[in-house]
């Protein structure tokens, strides 16, 4: 009897389907719209560089060192002792510049921190409210926009700068005009965001969303900081951003003025003050190291704030 054997099993064979990817969330295609942007990483890489030499530097040479006065090396040039050489008392210019850093930053930071809320605020009781508090309120920003900023500034800042007593912060003495240039700075500055975030209040106030918000009885401050205020946050954001670079440039105008922050505290604005008068003399390094490293850190953070305006602009295809 002859065996029969079934026939064999066919295998079947694998389809392979294209699966699409998971869609990006609105992070992720942020970050990758930005990380395309070749002169924003520029920015954040020269960035992350000036604040590692400000913060950094401080663990290397002391404030003391800094602030120290030495008559016998008197605008000394640059050597290996001193690279960025000596001021017009003998104070090493690479230690003053590590901590002028800080307080450049500083002043640029928390006067942004203040020029933001004000403007905000303002801004969004605005647009959400209209009527009457809409041209009350921008009739008082265009008032203070007609001021001449600098003037204002200059000022300000002769009046009150001797007036406030120095402040001992963390074992560090800073100087009391420092408080001044950033209430001065800040108080001045949200006029221009504030017309910003009026514009978009009064756009989003109006979309589906906000009025189905309204019908279904939802306070009025949930719907200002829950709804609207998250949708406004791209301009906040750029605004508050390249606010950094102005608030830092014009500590530095004041300062090389001989009104913005006063010593002991250095900042690289007032490093340059007096530095023209030594130009014949040659003495460079008095006004280079400063005044490149203001240049390094506005161009970084105009860099940045390019990145982020079109990484956060909702009509980008750039993906």
């Amino acid at each position: 009897m002859a065996l029969t054997t079934d026939p064999p099993a066919l295998i079947p064979q694998l389809i392979t389907e294209d699966v699409e990817p998971p869609p990006l969330s609105l992070a992720q295609l942020t970050w990758r719209r930005f990380r395309r942007h070749r002169m924003a990483m520029l920015g954040v890489v020269i960035l992350v560089l000036l604040i590692l030499y400000s913060y950094g530097g401080a663990l290397l040479v002391s404030e003391t060192y800094a602030n120290h006065n030495d008559l016998t090396i008197v605008l000394d040039a640059p050597t290996a002792a001193h690279p960025f050489g000596t001021d017009t008392t003998g104070r090493d210019i690479l230690a003053r510049t590590v901590y002028g850093g800080q307080i450049s930053l500083l002043i640029g930071l928390t006067a942004v921190i203040v020029e933001t809320l004000v403007g905000i605020f303002v801004g969004a009781i605005a647009g959400y409210y209209g009527g009457w508090v809409d041209s009350l309120l921008m009739r008082m920003t265009e008032a203070v926009l007609n001021i001449p900023q600098i003037f204002l500034l200059l000022v300000m800042a002769k009046f009150f700068g001797g007036k406030i007593p120095n402040l001992t912060i963390g074992g560090r003495e800073f100087s009391g005009s420092v408080v001044v240039i950033i209430l001065i700075i800040g108080m001045t500055s949200w006029p221009y965001l504030a017309r910003i975030v009026r514009a978009e209040f009064l756009s989003i106030k109006e979309r589906e969303f906000i009025l189905a918000a309204r019908a279904t009885g939802t306070p009025t401050w949930e719907i200002i900081f829950k709804h609207i205020l998250p949708n406004s946050i791209a301009p906040i954001v750029v605004s508050a951003t390249l606010g950094v670079a102005g608030a830092i440039t014009l500590e530095a105008y004041i300062s090389f003025l001989g009104l913005g922050v006063r010593a002991p505290t250095a900042t690289w604005g007032n490093m340059l003050e007096g530095a023209y008068q030594y130009i014949d003399q040659g003495a460079y390094w008095l006004w280079l190291f400063p005044g490149l490293l203001i240049v390094l850190i506005v161009l970084s953070i105009n860099f940045l704030g390019d990145g982020l305006r079109d990484a956060l602009d909702p009509r980008s295809r750039t993906v």
